[in-house]
């Protein structure tokens, strides 16, 4: 048998990570947080999700080692794992708009050249030539 050139245990965390994105929540929960950590009612408000929705899907998260909570007082924030998990996804939008490029022209799309979903943060410029 050939090598594979990444072990069992790295095909399972890839494999791991494409799980969590397969549900359109927790992929925006993982995008809005590699922009910074945030608390469980402000992603749900800013997510339109109910709190309970919020609280399953972080601690699914959390549970496959993708998020972490720190305690703050009495309130408790989220933030990814790792850099490197932020870095994967900037580099997936980056893939994305390669893939579809006209992903933020259609009339749903309200976002500001620099801070849309296809932008690498706030201060680089707009993949999409919007």
């Amino acid at each position: 048998m050939p090598n594979l050139s990444a072990s069992e245990t790295h095909i399972r965390a890839v494999s791991q990570l494409g799980h969590a994105l397969s549900e359109d929540i927790r992929t925006k929960i993982l995008l809005e947080l590699r922009l910074g950590s945030s608390y469980p009612s402000d992603l749900a408000d800013h997510l339109d999700v109910s709190r309970q929705v919020m609280s399953n899907q972080l601690g699914w998260l959390k549970s496959h080692g993708l998020v972490v909570a720190t305690r703050q007082g009495q309130r408790v924030s989220y933030q990814l794992a790792s850099p490197h998990i932020a870095h994967a996804l900037d580099e997936m939008l980056k893939v994305t708009l390669s893939i579809d490029p006209q992903c933020c022209s259609n009339d749903d799309c309200n976002c500001e050249p620099g801070s849309c979903p296809c932008c690498i943060g706030s201060g680089e410029h707009c993949y999409d030539e919007h």
